[in-house]
């Protein structure tokens, strides 16, 4: 069964994460994917840790399956002749060098790459874009997450602002990026022509406000910092069970009525005019919440969600990673792949893509540092 990117060979000029993680998504399409390193070094993530596995770091090894790689000195003019090679040869680029100057200087500026390939696909992600005020900043991922507003609302009343606890602007960035160059291949096939993606950290981060730019643009109004309450939906949150915390999301009327079935509350509660719609419910948000918290601490997370769950009301419990990895719905789903590496058998997270005719496919593991330039440079040569 053939994967859906076959025949279709990606140049990585990246590092880090946003870049390594869309390229990494192509190559589980089934990508050829070469991954360009400097000598001796490499992709500078190869030394983010502890934790290593081995001589590599568990950092590199997460997002760069699915991936030749060849060391090149694009500085040379041996490096730069190689460059070209491959280019010539290639489909897409993805390169995350942030100034246009430093492009130029070693030909690898979109206007010459795709002037000898018209054909290829650039895509370029930096902290800012190609264009406005702030092109050619420096841009790393905490930066992204304080600039796009999200994180001055994230945390509860009595917080400073936080961030979220993985690097969401690189991997959101990294995922755009990839459905663009999905896009610009398919629009390739209609106009035999490549194109020029211009990807931002800012820009991808900025893109999980959507719901709550709208409100803004509505109300004029920042959003609150609402730690793990929803906006408008009330009960829609976390709660303390005996022995965990647990999720309740009641978002319609008919939810409301079991949900109170759930915890007995009687008809007098029910009918309560404070609580009788969701405007009603939030309008009252602290009385509501003080009865539920006295009732659902007396009893253990699983013996709610036993009973919310057959009443088909949303809800889960909240779980600590080594619990999620563990969990036998991601086992069922194969979230969890393993492969063969020489420091060991890597256990990493594996695609949520679920293509039925044409699957993600884990072919390699993370590569050695210039593991296959000889094979590569043998290839762009014939």
């Amino acid at each position: 069964m053939s994967s859906v990117l076959d025949g279709i060979r990606v140049v990585d000029l990246t590092e880090a994460l946003a870049g390594p993680y869309c390229t990494m998504i192509l190559g589980d399409l089934g990508a050829d994917v070469i991954k360009v390193e400097r000598p001796g070094g490499g992709d500078q993530s190869r030394k983010w840790g502890p934790p290593f596995i081995g001589s590599e770091s568990a950092y590199f090894l997460a997002v760069n399956r699915n991936k030749r790689s060849i060391t090149v000195d694009i500085a040379s003019e041996i490096g730069q002749q190689t460059m070209r090679r491959l280019l010539e040869q290639a489909d897409v680029f993805v390169c995350n060098v942030r100034k246009v100057e430093s492009l130029q200087k070693v030909g690898l500026d979109p206007e010459t790459v795709r002037g000898y390939n018209p054909r290829l696909i650039f895509c370029s992600i930096t902290g800012y874009g190609r264009s406005g005020p702030y092109a050619g900043r420096g841009g790393y991922d905490l930066v992204a997450q304080g600039e796009a507003g999200l994180m001055a609302a994230t945390g509860d009343s009595t917080s400073d602002p936080m961030r979220w606890p993985v690097a969401i602007a690189d991997m959101t960035t990294g995922v755009w990026s990839a459905l663009g160059v999905l896009a610009a291949l398919y629009a390739r096939e209609k106009t035999g022509q490549g194109q020029f993606i211009d990807q931002a950290l800012l820009d991808g981060q900025l893109s999980w406000a959507q719901v709550m730019a709208s409100d803004t643009f509505a109300t004029g109004q920042r959003p609150p910092r609402l730690g793990n309450r929803h906006a408008t939906i009330v009960p829609y949150q976390v709660f303390k069970a005996r022995d965990k915390h647990v999720i309740i999301a009641v978002g319609t009327p008919a939810l409301w009525e079991r949900f109170c079935e759930v915890l007995g509350f009687g008809a007098e509660l029910r009918a309560d005019v404070r609580f009788a719609t969701n405007p009603d419910r939030l309008a009252h948000y602290p009385e509501l919440i003080a009865i539920l918290d006295r009732v659902l601490i007396e009893h253990e997370a699983d013996y709610w969600l036993e009973r919310l769950r057959a009443a088909e009301i949303p809800c889960g419990p909240i779980n600590a990673l080594d619990e999620t990895l563990n969990d036998p719905q991601i086992k069922q789903r194969g979230m969890i792949v393993e492969l063969e590496h020489p420091v060991g058998v890597l256990k990493m997270l594996g695609s949520p893509l679920h293509l039925e005719g044409t699957p993600v496919t884990y072919r390699r593991r993370p590569p050695l540092l210039g593991e296959h330039t000889a094979e590569i440079l043998a290839e762009i040569a014939a």
